[in-house]
This record gives C-alpha cells, structure tokens and sequence, in this order.
C-alpha cells in the first residue's frame, strides 16, 4: 500500500481548510483570550482542531473506507470536537467550562473503540514472547483508561505554540513506522494521515502561531494516537508508552506535583514541562525544539524496543 497519496492529502485538505477556518474565527470572534495563566499575548483565532477533524476523516473516507478506524475516529471525534467547541466558545468569553461535562464526555469516548472491536487483548510476555491475553472486564478497563489518558495528555501539553501539534507529529511518524515494520497496512495509514494533518496544521501553529487547536482539535488528536496505538503497537505495551513519552511524562509529573501540593487534579495551572523550562529562561521556540528532541529520543527508543523483542 503507497501511503504517500493519504499523507499528500492530508496536507492539502488542512492546509485549504485552517485559512478558511482562521477567517471565520475572526469574524465571529472565536478567539482565545490571554489571561495570568496563558502565554500568549494576543487573542488567537481557535477553529484549528475543526479543520484538522474534517481534513483526517474525510482522507480515512476517502483511502480506507467505512472500517473501524474510520468509525471510531468519526464517532469519537464528533464528540470530542462538539464538547471541545463548547468548552472553547466559554474560552472566547472570558469563562471555565465546567469540568463534570467533560468528563462524563470523554468517558463515554474512551469507550468508543471498544464498540467497534478496537482493544487492548493483551501485551507480550517480554521472556517469553508469547501474547498474554487479558480477562474480558481488563480489555475494557485498559483500553478505556488508554483512550481516556491520552485524549487528556495531548490536551495538557497543548500550552504553547506548537508543541502538542509537534509532539502529536513525532508520535504518528513513530506509530507509522512501528505499524510497517509489523505490516499493519490499516493502522499505518491511519498514522500517515494523522502525520499528515500535524505536519501541516504546524505550519500555522508554530511560534507565532496564527491560530490554535483548541480544545476540540488537542483532544480530538490525542484520541487519535491513542486508537492509533490500540490498533497496532499495543501488543507490547512499552512501545506506545514510549512513542507518546513526552505528554505521559509531562502528566505524571504535572499529577505527582499537584497531588503533592493538595491541588485539584484537574485545576489548570503551571506546572507543566513547558512552563519549568520557560521559566528558567528558555523562549517558547527553544522549549518546544528541546521537547520535540526529546520526543524524538522517546521515539527511537520505541522502534529500538520493538525491533529488540522482534
């Protein structure tokens, strides 16, 4: 299979899609305004996350069809994207969006793979190389607590310009690969795509960025890497959990801080990897280039531990 073609397209499509996006963002006022926690300084347009869904389902249409991947994408992203332009649109305001909404949301999506049979069956006993398959209740648990985490975790990191686009970048690239080393042609082509979408979507998100993901679009490509590794890396669990290092590493410790300060789990704040390095004196380009060095060292230790097992 040539995964040139879908990854050419997805370009095009979000490329032609974000300038038209970014006008009706402006027009209708859907910006994001600063505040004491943002980093920006100016209102930035926020409908990026809707071209980028339209762009990624119409190419999964278009080269693989009315499958799994492409329900699961289209079913789970039709409600991340809606609760993500509601909790944007308060953004636009000036106001929070209640967090319960989006979590009962983001529950029911994390259970969205497991209707169309994506699952986490098992991962690989590393001695003996054998499948090790999980009870019935702990595909369940484990995929949606996978999906769940993840559709979060690119959300998190999503604090300056460029960086969860980036990062989401480095780890479709590193899916894709480890997707063709195992012959995995569907779950390569979703990677393909979604890779597409970023290395695009970045040319108008890096610093200084013209306009944002979103909440909609962070989520929406959080959900997609995590379907993504369900579908293929998954089997052996250290490789996506390598492959997506930088959001996972950056949760824990930004969780393990807050839990250590009696803080809300889910209180935004400062604490992220990007807001340390910015404030031992580091620019926004020189932060995100250092985080993308290290989600690309994250990645070569993805395929390294594949190929190692293999």
């Amino acid at each position: 299979m040539s995964y040139v073609i879908p990854l050419i397209c997805s370009i095009i499509l979000v490329s032609a899609f974000v300038p038209v996006m970014r006008k009706l963002a402006i027009r209708f006022n859907f910006v994001d305004r600063p505040n004491q926690r943002k980093i920006h300084a100016v209102p930035i347009p926020l409908l990026g996350g809707a071209a980028v869904f339209i762009a990624i389902i119409l190419c999964m249409f278009i080269f693989d069809g009315w499958t799994d991947r492409t329900g699961t994408l289209l079913v789970g992203g039709i409600m991340l994207v809606s609760i993500g332009l509601l909790d944007d649109w308060y953004k636009t305001r000036g106001k929070d969006f209640a967090v319960w909404p989006r979590l009962i949301v983001y529950t029911i999506v994390s259970s969205v793979p497991l209707w169309f049979g994506i699952e986490i069956v098992g991962v690989t006993n590393w001695a003996t190389k054998s499948m090790f398959f999980l009870p019935g209740w702990l595909v369940i648990v484990a995929t949606m607590l996978w999906v769940f985490s993840l559709t979060n975790m690119i959300n998190f990191i999503d604090g300056v310009d460029g960086l969860a686009t980036g990062i989401a970048l480095i780890a479709s690239v590193t899916l894709f690969a480890l997707a063709l080393y195992k012959g995995q042609e569907g779950t390569a082509l979703m990677a393909a795509v979604v890779a597409g979408a970023c290395m695009a979507f970045l040319f108008f998100n890096f610093h200084p960025a013209k306009i944002f993901l979103g909440d909609a679009g962070a989520t929406f490509l959080g959900f997609t890497l995590a379907v993504t590794a369900v579908d293929g890396a998954f089997k052996t669990w250290l490789v996506p959990i390598l492959a997506l290092g930088v959001p996972i590493l950056d949760t824990t410790i930004v969780f393990t801080r807050r839990f250590l300060e009696n803080k809300g789990l889910h209180k935004a704040d400062k604490l992220h990897t990007h807001h340390s390095l910015m404030k031992w004196g580091l620019s926004q380009t020189q932060t995100v280039s250092f985080l993308y060095l290290v989600g690309v060292l994250f990645a070569l230790l993805s395929v390294l531990t594949l190929v190692l097992l293999n």
